[in-house]
């Protein structure tokens, strides 16, 4: 074993100081340490087998630690060996053989230089008695054009393994929501080799896992009493010139805007499509607003296909085009039309997926347009009406369990044309061709204030399924919609107005002067 006292990093230690400006994302960025990994555990796999027993798993470890303003990541992997070494650490030292994870020779030092200003290796080669450590100070090194750098090496047992990327003064140290997003799309980008138990990847102590959607079983939306489908289909593509596309493509069971989509892999990684940012050609998925959207996911293995150095991008050249074509040519077969599924299928279990959003805007509608419509005018209504105190929106409002019942309610109380009306919301989910928008318990002129109208909007109706993606805001707006269209009904009704165009002038005072988030008064 040759003994190594320092390492050469030319050629051009200036580009070092342009990695930090590369356009990563922080999980792409961990994932070039776990590719070296993988990659490591591979080409040795029966060494490690032999020294660590059958049941050799690759472990990856990565820590964050805000305190120090820190980032390990620590594997168990084969090490960096003698005869590597030197090359290891040399920017765009293509390794003898390019045809796994680590293929650039760009992957460990631009992503640490994209972290950090400062950053340390620790390895270990499997059969090696040498711990060797490297130290890398960015600023300095350009600053100085060193072109070596020195190695502390320490021994170490025959049996020890593995490597340690220590990574110090983060430039911008992931926190809050990032770190969940971190997880995630680890998760997602190395689900295969977590499938097959070729990597433990353990983040801040807990291991990620991978857990597939569950696939749509229903009958064709062609013969909805037919035979129960399941809406899976493999996928082999051949594009010429030695590339091809393989894998399957498959509808949600329930849908999920965020996490449809094609996750499209190369050598079991992936590539494009991680998490909730997947890879939703419009050919394919047509509009967010549409069901193909939400609920067409998949799992595609790219062949021949070169990628981008920082490995979150596929080289199509001009084959993407012809892929697209062929893809939904195969989804749209008359034998498993699976767009056309995707597109048509209706089931409750949509609706009540977004329950809970429609129920949360319910009720936060109720209660600003009581504190706003009420605060509006100098009187309240009478005391002793008998009817419930009004929601505000300072009351605490209890959402109801979404699991039960067919529908939810919730009311809003406002002064249109002199008079205190009770407006009491129905979201039902009782049935699947109601009508949109029912009112009733029409209140007559001659009731004592405040008034009451009941309206019912029902949330199987095929119009409402027209909106899977609509947000809180969304059926806000709904519901301020047909409040609305029910009072202007009835005031166009007791006024015996005979032009149809009262009910869009109600419409639009009540909108204007009752529902929205300034009121005037009447």
């Amino acid at each position: 074993m040759a003994l190594i006292n320092s390492v050469n990093i030319r050629p051009g230690v200036n580009v070092l100081s342009v990695l930090p400006h590369l356009n990563y994302k922080a999980w792409f960025a961990l994932a070039e340490f776990v590719d070296n990994a993988i990659q490591s555990s591979i080409d040795h796999r029966r060494e490690l087998i032999a020294t660590e027993g059958k049941d050799y798993r690759l472990r990856v470890d990565i820590v964050f630690n805000p305190t120090e303003s820190t980032i390990t990541i620590t594997d168990n992997a084969a090490g960096i060996a003698t005869s590597d070494y030197q090359r290891a650490f040399r920017p765009a030292e293509i390794p003898p053989d390019a045809s796994g994870l680590s293929e650039f020779g760009m992957g460990m030092k631009s992503a640490a230089c994209w972290f950090a200003p400062n950053w340390s290796v620790r390895s270990t080669a499997l059969g090696e008695r040498t711990e060797r450590t490297i130290f890398f100070d960015i600023e300095k090194i350009v600053h100085d054009s060193i072109e070596e750098l020195n190695v502390v090496s320490t021994d170490a047992s025959a049996d020890t393994h593995g490597t340690e990327v220590r990574l110090e003064r983060i430039w911008k140290f992931p926190r809050g929501r990032t770190i969940p997003k971190i997880k995630e799309h680890l998760a997602s980008i190395y689900r295969v080799y977590i499938q097959e138990e070729l990597l433990e990847l353990w983040v801040d102590g807990e291991k990620l896992g991978y857990e597939e959607p569950a696939i749509l079983i229903a009958p064709s939306y062609r013969d909805p009493d037919g035979a129960l489908v399941t809406w899976r289909k493999d996928i082999n593509i051949n594009l010429g010139d030695g590339r091809s596309a393989s894998g399957f493509v498959a509808i949600r069971e329930i849908a999920n805007t965020r996490l449809a989509g094609l996750a499209l892999f190369r050598r079991k990684r992936l590539i494009l499509g991680s998490a909730d940012e997947a890879y939703r050609p419009e050919d394919i998925f047509g509009r967010p607003n549409t069901y193909p959207f939400q609920r067409i996911f998949g799992e595609i293995h790219l062949k021949g296909f070169f990628v981008s150095h920082t490995k979150d991008g596929v080289k199509w050249e001009e084959s993407e085009e012809v892929f697209l074509r062929k893809l939904r040519q195969e989804l749209s077969s008359d034998a498993l039309p699976l767009i056309q599924q995707a597109r048509e299928h209706r089931t409750r279990s949509g609706a009540k997926a977004v329950r809970q959003e429609a129920s949360a805007a319910l009720f936060t509608t109720a209660a600003s347009l009581n504190e706003v419509t009420l605060s509006a005018h100098d009187e309240a209504p009478p005391p002793d009406s008998g009817k419930e105190a009004p929601v505000t929106a300072n009351s605490k409002v209890e959402l109801p369990d979404v699991a039960s019942g067919d529908r939810e309610e919730a009311e809003i109380r406002l002064r249109f044309r002199n008079e205190f009306w009770i407006v009491r919301f129905e979201l039902s989910y009782a049935e699947d061709d109601a009508d949109w928008l029912v009112i009733r318990n029409r209140p007559s002129i001659t009731d004592p204030e405040p008034r009451e109208v009941v309206v019912r909007i029902a949330m199987l109706n095929p119009f409402m399924a027209q909106f899977p993606t609509l947000d809180s805001e969304g059926f806000s707006a709904v519901l301020k919609i047909a409040a609305a269209m029910a009072l202007a009904e009835v005031a166009a009704t007791e006024l015996a107005d005979r032009h149809p165009s009262a009910v869009r002038r109600y419409t639009n005072e009540i909108l204007k002067n009752q529902l929205s988030r300034r009121v005037t008064d009447d």
